[in-house]
């Protein structure tokens, strides 16, 4: 069965807007990325590839500061072939291959040169699930198809080859507005991010972002969502 609809898993039926649908702007991707990292929650990705349209409701998400956040890949200004792509114009996909096996999704933020990033953890599928069953076989239900960022990776076909991507023009890969607004703060839950504990006290640091109650989030911290 597929996924019960955004506004129902969020119970913000009364929130959403009735804006017409078109991406995200340049201007948007340029602010600091905790601010990206929230205004992504409630957007929606799209991947298409051979005239297929594969989309889903971004739901979850990380922060990361660049050369000061000993997490991020270019901690110290470290710049290599692969964090390159991070060194762009906000608005650009940076996608790496993570312990070779699952290919991570990143949205540049900032200014040219200021090397920070988004990653995108989870998301809510609501377009071309059965083309997502197929690349996912593993998945036992469709709330899990996106629940994790190699699961996304993995859902919408997103590889190397897409690195560099902008997603502002990009035909293949892009994020379409459906919210004018960022989600409200109560609807957010803020918390540390996942798998960086060799970061020291960035570790934990509350730089991770999800939509509160929404089943298709990759980890659940209870704490974090305590009154």
């Amino acid at each position: 069965m597929e996924s019960a609809p955004y506004q129902e898993s969020l119970h913000l039926n009364q929130d959403l807007e009735e804006s017409p649908i078109d991406r995200l702007g340049r201007s948007e991707f340029r602010r600091g990325p905790e601010q990206v990292a929230r205004r992504l929650l409630g957007q929606r990705l799209v991947r298409i590839q051979g005239g297929q349209r594969v989309a889903g409701i971004i739901v979850e998400t990380e922060a990361y500061l660049g050369y000061e956040d000993r997490a991020a890949h270019t901690f110290g200004w470290r710049r290599t072939e692969r964090t390159s792509t991070m060194f762009m114009d906000g608005g650009t996909a940076y996608i790496y291959l993570n312990y070779g096996i699952h290919h991570l999704l990143n949205v540049v933020v900032g200014e040219v040169e200021v090397p920070q990033a988004v990653l995108i953890r989870a998301v809510e599928p609501t377009e071309g699930l059965e083309t997502m069953r197929a690349r996912r076989p593993r998945a036992k239900r469709d709330r899990d198809l996106c629940s994790g960022p190699g699961k996304v990776g993995a859902a919408f076909a997103v590889t190397r080859d897409q690195d560099a991507l902008d997603l502002v023009t990009s035909e293949e890969l892009f994020i379409e507005r459906l919210r004018v607004r960022a989600l409200p703060a109560r609807d957010i839950v803020v918390c540390p991010r996942i798998g960086v504990d060799y970061a020291g006290e960035w570790a934990k640091k509350p730089l991770r972002y999800y939509v509160k109650g929404n089943p298709n989030v990759s980890v659940r911290d209870r704490a974090a969502e305590q009154p």
